[in-house]
């Protein structure tokens, strides 16, 4: 039966084109939309995840509600002793000290003078301990537009777009002005060791990337760090894990009352990301339903003219004694078939255009001039497995209720009538 209906499909164009189409173009537009969906809002989650928030995040209390303003005064202290315990009790997540701090960077000429300053957004990592795990893990060599990685105390990356802002190349003195953990003023010389473009404006406008060692220095922050970040192996974030990693530590301190009393926090609760990961995860659903109601709605028509159109066969199948349930029944396995059909080609088709925008992507970094959220400025979409399956939901599902409802007009035709019809 099944061969016998390939055939009418393959033969008869005229009532398996049209409909194979139509399924085709939706399950690629499924495809490819929640392809790109899922690329784009996962390459926001990473990018947070990477350069603030870590899959989990530990501050004190009062760092926490105060973090807007970067308050390193309110930092972690006795941060190695806090860091073997968290070794120990969470062996398989690593942890990794940042201190974010903000300041003006001056650029003097060759005479000393000033020639350009600017606010500069600094981070410290870890640079010259010799372990590149940090250095990878924010992709500084990929991002590197000229220069190289510091190699010894002194040594500075800035932001491409911040360098050309305040006409300073390789190798040129800058100086840090802001304060201490302890509210001192603190003055600092750096040695440009390169420049670097993330592709994120908030970090290339004004970022200066130092070593986590000279950053506790210039800060008077010795065995101290503003946040400890935690990431998990393969750098995957794992949100179940991650909270009960959080429930776990939190509740060692659920009865200390000091206000620099470390607390964890996942990635999800950091940056009203929990809003963003949930949308992410419910988008690629709401996708498919819009468009097996759109196609249902398009294939119920198209199977209602194509009904019209084999009205007569069905009425020379129900004279020769075939019943309406089996006439019903070979038309809905039909439609399985060119629902497979569509399917198929649809899925093909729209896995190649995820795959071509996870390779080029989009570059939107020209409407991000004042954007103070981390993303990147080229946008990808990402080719997952579960995409080579999910077109097949619209594609069947729409296919066949398109025509299941246009089938109905099978069980009207009235049996009495017949001869009188195929004489006509």
């Amino acid at each position: 039966m099944i061969k016998f209906l390939f055939k009418g499909i393959l033969r008869d164009k005229s009532r398996s084109q049209l409909p194979i189409l139509i399924v085709s173009i939706g399950v690629a537009l499924t495809v490819l939309l929640s392809g790109y969906i899922r690329g784009v809002l996962g390459d926001v989650v990473n990018q947070s995840a990477r350069f603030e928030t870590g899959h989990v995040k530990v501050t004190t209390r009062a760092y926490l509600e105060n973090k807007d303003q970067l308050p390193n005064d309110l930092a972690l202290l006795d941060v190695e002793e806090l860091i073997t315990k968290l070794k120990s009790r969470f062996p398989q997540v690593v942890w990794e000290k940042r201190i974010r701090f903000g300041g003006l960077l001056d650029a003097p000429d060759q005479n000393g003078l000033t020639k350009g300053q600017g606010p500069a957004a600094g981070i410290a990592v870890d640079l010259l301990s010799g372990d590149k795990t940090e250095i990878k893990r924010m992709n500084i060599p990929d991002a590197l537009v000229s220069g190289k990685i510091p190699t010894q105390s002194g040594e500075a990356i800035i932001g491409a777009d911040f360098a050309k802002k305040l006409e300073i190349g390789l190798g040129d003195e800058i100086t840090y002005v802001g304060t201490t953990m302890n509210g001192s003023m603190t003055f600092q010389n750096f040695r440009v060791a390169g420049t670097i473009r993330f592709g994120a404006p908030s970090l290339d406008k004004g970022a200066i990337i130092v070593d986590i060692q000279d950053a506790q220095r210039l800060l008077d922050m010795p065995d101290a760090t503003g946040e400890l970040l935690g990431f998990f192996p393969n750098e995957v974030y794992d949100d179940d894990r991650a909270e009960q990693m959080a429930g776990t530590f939190n509740a060692g301190f659920a009865n200390d009352n000091d206000e620099f009393a470390p607390i964890m926090q996942t990635l999800k609760q950091q940056n009203n990301l929990a809003s963003l990961i949930d949308y992410a995860e419910s988008t690629s659903g709401l996708f498919v339903a819009l468009f097996v109601l759109a196609m249902s709605v398009v294939l119920w028509n198209t199977g209602l003219l194509g009904g019209l159109r084999r009205y007569q066969e069905f009425g020379i199948r129900l004279a020769l004694g075939e019943s309406k349930g089996q006439i019903y029944g070979s038309l809905l396995l039909e439609a399985v078939l060119i629902g497979t059909i569509g399917s198929v080609v649809g899925t093909v088709v729209g896995l190649a255009g995820t795959l071509y925008l996870q390779t080029y992507g989009i570059d939107i970094g020209r409407y991000l001039d004042n954007a103070t959220m981390m993303m990147p400025s080229v946008v990808r979409a990402r080719v997952s497995p579960d995409l080579f399956v999910i077109g097949f939901t619209p594609g069947l599902f729409a296919m066949v209720l398109g025509n299941m409802l246009s089938g109905l007009a099978i069980y009207r035709r009235e049996t009495a009538t017949l001869i009188k019809e195929l004489e006509v």
